[in-house]
Parts: structure tokens; sequence; C-alpha cells
């Protein structure tokens, strides 16, 4: 079941048994009357008529067309105004990083809040896939809509209101059918099973959320989270037993899973070292194939959640890291910040002589050394460690090395650590960096400024400026207002 939206956003095709919208969506109208332009007070009578026509269409709304508007906000507007929205957003967040930096030359002036981009912004690169696109969807548990505390699917509303519903999320685009139907199949199991739903951690109960993971060959792995309370090692065994019979030979069997794993966890996430990852049932692995080269995916380790439009992404960031024909080879070492399962430095290996990859997952280190063996890939190196810990001492040796050096980052919405950035600007051998960032109007903007400041002595920011020189927004997430943005610094 999905929704299905035309380009005229007053009518929808829906599939069967789900629901017929029949108002206009006003959710993401940027229209401004002209009367209104520049007037005292225009501001919040807007406001005021935006939550009042939000509020009468939202009461006519469904909880499917609910979750919807929550987790895929753009799904009403056809594909070419989404990605005109995002083009349009990017530009916005872009334009205060000119700002910032036309101010900084102006020697400590107020940065205006937009200013005219001063490098080239690219038109967002589509999605080759944009419904059914997710290889990773984690589903919680919590009340349905008819109170059922074992319902499996997406949250509405607020722990802190006590409004929280679950919603079944058959119905998104952005979900495969996959997924769903092991979210619906761990619903059915966890409703037979004698234990109750861990909704609050102190209020008791055990079972939580699960993760689905599959790829482009169809591989299914789930991972079930539980919370062991006090039961004893013996007791979790037998639930753990009913799990694997369930998905391996009963009704759940339908779900074809490749891999299950189950995490005993009493925090809300843990990483493989602080509570194993116990593979139940099936293979330890999935593995997926990005512009030629094979990545092994383990239970916890990062991977785009658009495997088709990964390829644009790893595509764009490997010419920006290291311009040139495809079978050319630079020379030089890329320097590759987070570098996850090192798919970027893998996929850049044959254009560099070296790849020297951080990354603070030492899961992900294993998979990434395993990946660059799997496919033959001989110049690559994966150090552990956080990379503000990591980076300072490796800079030394870096300083040495011959041929150009380039530095690219992919960090976390968290962006980059201060002591990071530092030492980026000050490694006078960087010329060229390039950041991917899937919230550039976040901590990454910190990031961007520092790079492109003026030298400032108080945050031993000594190294020379680098400049934005060209932005490249990818659309990762069709159906939502987020895209990646990979943006080149030079100096």
């Amino acid at each position: 079941m999905h929704l299905t939206a035309k380009c005229c956003r007053s009518v929808m095709a829906v599939r069967p048994n789900i629901f017929y919208p029949r108002r206009t969506c006003v959710l993401f109208s940027t229209s401004v009357s002209p009367a209104d332009g520049g007037r005292a007070g225009s501001g919040s009578q807007k406001r005021r008529k935006k939550r009042q026509k939000k509020a009468a269409w939202t009461g006519d709304l469904s909880w499917e067309e609910r979750l919807a508007d929550a987790v895929t906000p753009l799904w009403r507007l056809s594909y070419e105004e989404q990605l005109e929205l995002k083009q349009n957003n990017q530009r916005k967040i872009l334009s205060e990083l000119s700002g910032s930096l036309s101010a900084d030359l102006r020697s400590g002036l107020p940065a205006p809040a937009s200013a005219k981009l001063n490098f080239t912004v690219l038109p967002v690169l589509p999605s080759p896939v944009r419904d059914g696109y997710r290889n990773k969807s984690t589903f919680s548990v919590n009340r349905g809509v008819d109170g059922n505390p074992k319902t499996v699917g997406f949250y509405l509303g607020t722990a802190s209101r006590g409004n929280i519903v679950c919603v079944n999320g058959d119905h998104l685009l952005n979900m495969p059918e996959k997924h769903t139907l092991v979210a619906r199949c761990y619903q059915d199991f966890i409703r037979q099973s004698s234990l109750e739903p861990c909704l609050l951690f102190h209020t008791g109960g055990h079972w939580r959320e699960v993760t689905v993971r599959t790829n482009a060959q169809g591989h299914t792995m789930a991972i079930v989270y539980f919370h062991p309370q006090m039961m004893t090692a013996e007791e979790v065994a037998v639930h753990k037993a009913e799990l694997v019979e369930y998905f391996s030979r009963g009704p759940g069997s339908v779900c074809q899973l490749d891999s299950l794993f189950f995490q005993e966890s009493t925090m809300t996430r843990c990483t493989h070292e602080e509570s194993p990852y116990q593979l139940l049932h099936g293979q330890p692995y999935l593995h997926e194939e990005v512009l030629g080269f094979k990545f092994r995916i383990s239970a916890d380790a990062f991977f785009q959640v658009n495997q088709a439009a990964a390829q644009v992404l790893y595509n764009t960031v490997r010419d920006l890291c290291v311009p040139g024909a495809a079978q050319s080879k630079t020379g030089g070492t890329l320097l590759d910040v987070c570098c996850g399962t090192g798919a970027i430095g893998i996929i850049s290996s044959p254009r560099v002589d070296r790849v020297i990859g951080v990354e603070i997952v030492e899961q992900a280190v294993r998979d990434a050394a395993h990946n660059a063996a799997l496919n033959d890939v001989e110049n690559c190196e994966f150090l552990p460690g956080k990379a503000e810990v990591v980076l300072p001492a490796l800079m030394s040796r870096l300083s040495s090395a011959p041929g150009a050096l380039t530095a690219v980052v992919n960090p976390s919405r968290a962006g980059l650590h201060p002591k990071v950035v530092r030492a980026l600007r000050n490694q006078a051998a960087i010329r060229r960096l390039v950041y991917v960032s899937c919230k550039p109007d976040g901590e990454a903007m910190r990031n961007f400024k520092e790079l492109c400041c003026a030298p400032d002595q108080e945050k031993k920011l000594t190294g020379e400026a680098f400049s934005p020189t060209l932005a490249v927004p990818v659309d990762m997430f069709p159906h939502t207002p987020h895209c990646e943005l990979v943006l080149l610094f030079e100096r």
C-alpha cells in the first residue's frame, strides 16, 4: 500500500483502502501576497492564518496521511517540484555561508541574513529511484491507534505531551514492501509473545524496535532489540528460540530473512562493543555493490540509505576529490575522515597513490579493511579512533608525504569536532577539501565558516583559509526536504 501523488495536488490517485484526500495541500506553499511585502505585523498575521489553515486542514486527515506528512512531507508534490524546492533550500543555506564570508572579508562586520552566492551551486542531482528506496528502516513499538501497546510502526506525537501514537508505515512512499512485511510479522510475533513491550525503560517490558536492512539483490537482515530487565540468560534464550522459530519455520518465514540478529540493550542505542549483536539465524553480513565495488555491511555499519542515489553521490565525490578521466591516476594521498566502511576511499583508490581513512566505529573499520581486500585494493589504510584524537598526530606523517594531499569528510549531523577542523585548516599541504553533509544548515555550517574565516589565533585557526568553489546537492531522500550536499573547498 502506497500513497500516490499526481502533479496536480488537489486531486490524489491513491491505492484502494487507504484514503482519498480532496483538499489542496497548503503545507509547502511559498507564495506571498504582494500586499504583505514589507508591512509591519504582516509576519504574525501570516503565521496566524497559516496556523488556522493548517488546523482546519489537519482535522480531516487520516492517521496514514498524518504519518506521511511527518515522514515524507513532500509526497504530495511532483518530483520536479520537490527538486525545485530542494534547490531553493540549498541556495538559501549556502547564501548564509556567502554572507558570512563577505562580512569576514569586511573586517568583522555583521553577516547579512542572506547574500549573493559567490560560488557555483549546481542543480540538484536526482535520485534514480524515487519510491521504496530505503535500504534501512527502524520500526518502533508503542500503543497504536486502537490502544494496543504491541503495535509496530512509526511515532506521531511526542513523549512530553503524552500523545504518542504508533502508526503502521505500509503506505509510505519511501518504504520498500519487504521492510513493511518484516514489521508486520514482528508485530504478529510480539502480540503472540507472553512478554510485554518495552515502551519506557523504567516501566519494564522487553520487546523493543526492529531494524530491517536490505540490499539491491533483495537479501534481508532483521535486527531485534530487546530489554532483558532482570531476566536470566537462560530465560532470554527461550524467547530468542521462539523468535528464530517464528521467522525461520513459522509464519514469519514469508519474510525469507537471510540474517536475524538480536541485541540485548538497556540503553536507547548500544554499539556492538557495548552490547554485541547476536546472530541467531543466517548469514552475518549483507553485501552491496556501488560503482563496480563490493561492500560488506554488518548489522550496525553505516551505509547510505538509497543505494541507487549513493552511486550518484559517490561518483560526484570521487570526481571532486580526484578530478580527471575515469582511467587516469593523478597520484597523491586522499585523507578520508569519518570513512565508515571505506566506500569513498575504496572507490577513489584507483586514482590516487594512497588512501588513509579514519573512523570511530571499530566494526566499521574492520568492514573497511575487509572491503578493501574484497576488491583487491592494496593502497588503503583505515585507522580506528576519534578523528579529533587521530588526526593531529597523523598530520605530521602527511606533511612529508609525496604528491598532493586531498581531504574528504563525511561526518554525522553533529559535524566535525573543532579539533578536526583545526587540524585540517592548519595542514598547509591540503589544497583541496570535499565536505559531504546531510544537514548543511546545522553544525556543518559552523565547520564551513571555520574552514573559510580569516586566521583566528584565539581559535587556533592559523592556516590559510579555504574558499568554497562548487556545491553539488544530491537527492538521496525523495519525498522529504532533505538532500546530501557535496561542497568543494580550495585554497
